[in-house]
């Protein structure tokens, strides 16, 4: 038996393993790195031997220093949060007082019948004067507000909407958007407010200067006046994060908006927004727009400037980021995209390609050749949503168009190999970096698993889960990202092949537009951070970059949701199990169907998104 060493002895011997490390410099090679480490671990196992209750002291005091840093930085992250949310809070008081206020000198404006009018309602009686822009601001501020409460869509509301008023009314010439209060999603720069992301790291950092939208908005003489909630970090279909808290979908509150422009879907349906301004990467305008009964539209990159807009992935190419319209009809989305597209937006963002929106492909009645499906063979859509496109597609030919079948082409592939793949092509090291400085939000935990866990162990789960959940496998493999940039390259190649493959599809049929589904209906809570497997049809038009826009047309029957019951999904894995659960319970919630166009077609892709909605309007009527 080894003879303990005296205490004076160990000391010196746990002064000499602690700050050796220091003395030394480090190691030439790889080799000499390991033999340090070897013998760092011979000093310490020859400490157990001689003095184990000393060294059995120094673990602990180890694991519990640990143990204190990270409760430290929990405390600190959470301190930031608290602060965070009474701003927004002390946001929320004043911007009520201020209507209060209004309200009080003002007792014969009915601020309910303002927020009833449609877009072009509202824009005409502005322009003529029969409704001041003080009157239209309060009445949706009041209204966010009181929407806010229940659902908890506003991250925060500008503090110079009174200012913005002032240069409105000194305006010498009055633009598209009059007197309009617009509503962004979180993370576009607004000067002097956050950008958070919904991540810790970023609050009490003010934008030094609005993004060009933000820009072009105001010249247009619209009000911005919220900015609403998000993901953390964005990238989610859960519009969740520890900071602004979970947002509900308006039309049920057991029900979620989707993600990531779930704040602006919750606002816009229900009737706190005329008008949001969301973003979309896989169907993040798209999807919350379908859950919350709004119509929306997603132009082609980069026809919307997106300078001053932050994120994460800002410099993924290979599937861009796009701005977009969210609002209650297409004629307003319309009217947004005919003020974005403007001289001023040329001049600020040299990028974005000087075409002004054409009035006459967007007013023109020409009968369309339409290519419709009603499942990519990926995700199958819900039995309402199949019945509703098929209706849709109905009416199309009784008015006069021609629709021919469509099948995209290789969507496993599309998903699997393409677009999932250039996502995670940096091994999901941006989004782990970001992340890992916060608490993280339950709807997140499945996505940063994927993210934190190391290549090595993701590679052998993927190949254990292979013969089970082949799925699963695949979008493991994926994570661990690209190795080199000849890899980059192959698969930026491989992405234009298949826009080469799917377009000679599309001119094969001669088509003018595609009508297929969207994802819906909206989500149970809990789901939809575990679904983001689901947005395939969304997320290919994404990687096409492809016009693209939703609209509803119909509800969910109690047929529909007997149906569900028989549901299988199109692998009949544990995702479409979980997806059948999620769809459950939807009876009464907005349908919507896709409208799609091909690159820099987006008045095209209106015009049809108009012409379906004037037919399910007049079928409405008929009823």
């Amino acid at each position: 038996m080894p003879s303990r060493l005296s205490w004076a002895e160990t000391k010196a011997l746990l002064g000499h393993i602690l700050s050796s490390s220091e003395k030394r410099p480090l190691p030439e090679t790889p080799q000499t790195g390991f033999a340090m480490i070897l013998e760092k671990l011979s000093q310490i196992l020859h400490l157990f031997n001689t003095s184990p209750h000393v060294a059995y002291a120094l673990v602990c005091c180890s694991v519990a220093s640990v143990v204190i840093v990270k409760w430290m930085r929990r405390r600190q992250i959470k301190k930031k949060t608290e602060a965070r949310q009474r701003k927004r809070e002390q946001s929320l008081i004043q911007r009520q007082e201020a209507v209060q206020r209004f309200m009080k000198q003002n007792p014969t404006v009915d601020l309910k019948s303002i927020v009833s009018l449609s877009l072009l309602e509202l824009t005409e009686k502005l322009k003529e004067g029969s409704l001041s822009p003080e009157s239209v601001l309060y009445a949706y501020v009041g209204k966010a507000i009181e929407l806010d409460q229940e659902v908890s869509c506003v991250t925060g509301f500008m503090e110079d909407c009174e200012a913005q008023l002032q240069e409105v009314k000194q305006m010498n010439e009055k633009g598209l958007l009059y007197g309009v209060p617009v509503s962004i999603k979180e993370h576009i720069n607004y000067k002097g407010y956050e950008t958070s992301c919904g991540l810790v790291q970023y609050l009490n950092i003010e934008a030094e200067m609005d993004s060009v939208i933000a820009q072009v908005l105001k010249k247009q003489g619209a009000i911005v006046f919220a900015k609403t909630n998000i993901p953390q970090g964005i990238y989610s279909m859960s519009t969740s994060n520890p900071i602004f808290g979970l947002t509900l979908n308006p039309l049920n509150h057991a029900k979620l908006p989707a993600g990531s422009s779930g704040g602006e879907g919750a606002l816009v349906g229900g009737g706190g927004s005329l008008l949001g301004i969301g973003s979309d990467l896989g169907g993040s305008i798209r999807i919350p727009a379908s859950f919350c009964g709004i119509s929306a539209f997603k132009p082609t990159a980069p026809r919307v400037s997106t300078i001053g807009v932050s994120g994460s992935l800002s410099g993924l190419l290979s599937v861009p980021i796009t701005l977009g319209p969210m609002a209650r009809d297409v004629d307003s989305l319309a009217l947004c995209m005919k003020a974005l597209l403007c001289d001023h937006m040329f001049r600020l963002d040299p990028s974005v390609p000087p075409v002004p929106f054409r009035d006459e492909l967007y007013l023109s009645t020409t009968p369309l050749r339409i290519g419709y499906y009603d499942t990519d063979g990926y995700t199958q859509p819900a039995p309402c949503m199949r019945r509703a496109l098929h209706e849709t597609r109905k009416l199309l030919q009784e008015a006069g168009h021609t629709l021919i079948p469509f099948t995209p082409p290789r969507i496993d592939y599309v998903m699997e190999d393409l677009y999932f793949k250039v996502l995670f092509a940096d091994g999901c090291q941006i989004l782990y970096e970001d992340l890992k400085q916060n608490i993280i939000d339950p709807t997140l935990n499945d996505q940063f698993f994927v993210y934190k866990t190391f290549h090595f162990a993701k590679r052998i789960l993927a190949l254990v889960a292979k013969p089970v959940f082949p799925r699963l496998s695949k979008v493991l493999k994926v994570s661990c990202g690209v190795r080199s940039v000849k890899e980059l390259w192959e698969m930026n190649t491989a992405i234009q092949a298949y826009f080469e493959e799917f377009t000679a599809a599309w001119r094969k049929q001669d088509l003018d537009v595609v009508l297929c589904p969207v994802l819906g209906p909206a989500f149970n809570k809990g789901y939809t951070g575990k679904l983001t497997i689901t947005c395939s049809s969304t997320a290919l038009y994404n990687l096409l970059n492809f016009p693209a826009g939703v609209l509803p047309v119909s509800t969910v029957t109690e047929e529909d949701e007997k149906e569900l019951q028989y549901f299988k999904g199109c692998h009949n894995d544990f995702w479409d199990k979980e997806y059948k659960k999620a769809m459950e319970g939807g009876v009464g919630l907005p349908v919507a169907v896709q409208c799609v166009a091909l690159p820099w077609q987006e008045e095209l892709c209106l015009r049809f998104m108009k012409e379906v909605e004037r037919l399910t309007q007049e079928k409405k009527t008929r009823r």
